[in-house]
């Protein structure tokens, strides 16, 4: 019966199903909000938010100008189906904390000043059809870890904690492959390390994510511990 609702919503036209109506916040809900954003959740690694954060994708201060409620909340679950060619990754969390993020998020605010953020060309290419390990590298870890995974990316200034540098050999050859995988497949949360690496495990296939653990390997020129290796 699942699979038939499922399907049958899929015949529906977009503009007929429910629309995303922004929840009105609390002084509670909006401190829950700020928390997750400054210790949680891995938006402001890529977005700027009154003055504090990356500057890899939009500015979120003013975004209610540019942006409805319902594309905020979308992009927040599902950016790939949102927005052709974009490389905001699905980030892993609960509905209500979407509704939530969205929510404030829709909140008027005065834009702040950020610096411009440097030009990237734009590219229309799906993540999933990127099957080259450098050149999805190039894409998505490059403005934190750097081209040569230096760790010093353009927008590596803009984080509180220095990117892990992938072409450090010393470090990179103490940390096994599987640890490599759960840090790009589930974010820097989940193995103790820094928030704002967001988990790209619902946006790549394993394939590419095992694709982007080799490639930091041939950036350091290293394997693991022994005691990790086959």
């Amino acid at each position: 019966m699942r699979h038939l609702l499922v399907g049958l919503l899929a015949l529906v036209p977009t503009s007929a199903r429910a629309q995303f109506v922004p929840l009105e916040l609390s002084r509670f809900d909006r401190q829950k909000v700020e928390w997750m954003l400054r210790e949680r959740l891995p938006c402001l690694g890529c977005h700027r938010l009154e003055g504090q954060g990356g500057i890899v994708g939009p500015d979120l201060t003013a975004i209610t100008d540019r942006r409805s409620a319902e594309f905020i909340f979308r992009m927040i679950t599902n950016p790939q189906a949102t927005l052709e060619g974009s490389r905001m990754p699905r980030v892993p969390m609960p509905p209500e904390w979407a509704r939530l993020v969205a929510s404030y998020l829709s909140e008027e605010r005065r834009a702040g000043t950020a610096p411009a953020a440097p030009t990237v060309p734009g590219d229309s290419t799906r993540l999933s059809g990127i099957r080259d390990a450098g050149a999805l590298y190039q894409s998505l870890c490059a403005a934190c870890h750097g081209t040569s995974g230096a760790g010093d990316g353009f927008n590596a200034g803009n984080l509180a904690v220095r990117p892990t540098a992938h072409a450090d050999s010393v470090y990179m050859s103490s940390r096994p492959d599987d640890t490599l995988f759960d840090g790009v497949f589930s974010g820097g949360y989940i193995i103790n390390k820094n928030h704002m690496m967001p988990a790209w495990g619902e946006t790549l296939s394993r394939e590419q994510v095992r694709g982007l653990v080799q490639y930091m390997r041939q950036l350091c020129r290293c394997a693991g511990p022994s005691w990790s290796r086959p």
